[in-house]
């Protein structure tokens, strides 16, 4: 039995730092639909594609009332210059923190590669709606045709 909010549960407000070093919480987008994606890296190809895809649709998904931000553990810097270095059009911000965001969504795990365990960010969005509750959860996200999935699912919200 699983701890961790899921479909209905209200998202944790906890703090996430924006490029620019100022704090973003999940509550500064109230009254707003809210698509949360976290992503392993920035600048790995998935998570670029990924990053490129919701960028491509940011119009899109502000025209249905609904905020993007793209959330990784990465720091600040780095995310500025994924952003430049891409053109991306959706909001990043770093949860870097100890028992941050991801940690408390339970989506910060174990995870292994070539036989080496280690921590790491498991591909997941989150669509919250208007009232601050997770509408939907997409769990171990495969890149391809995605960022539409999601587009489809806040227009149908």
């Amino acid at each position: 039995m699983s701890t961790f909010p899921g479909v209905g549960d209200p998202l944790p407000d906890l703090p996430l730092t924006a490029p620019d070093g100022s704090v973003v919480k999940p509550s500064d987008f109230a009254g707003r639909k809210l698509v949360l994606f976290f992503y392993p890296k920035d600048d790995t190809p998935g998570c670029t594609t990924e990053n490129k895809d919701f960028s491509a649709l940011a119009d899109e998904f502000a025209a249905a009332g609904t905020a993007l931000l793209g959330v990784s553990k990465d720091p600040p810097k780095k995310h500025e210059k994924f952003i430049a270095k891409h053109g991306l059009a959706a909001p990043l911000a770093s949860d870097a923190e100890e028992g941050g965001l991801s940690d408390a969504l339970g989506i910060w795990t174990e995870k292994s590669m070539y036989g080496r365990t280690y921590m790491g960010m498991e591909r997941t969005t989150y669509l919250v709606g208007t009232d601050g509750r997770i509408a939907q959860v997409w769990n171990k996200v495969k890149v391809k045709e995605h960022a539409a999935q999601v587009l489809a699912a806040v227009q149908a919200l």
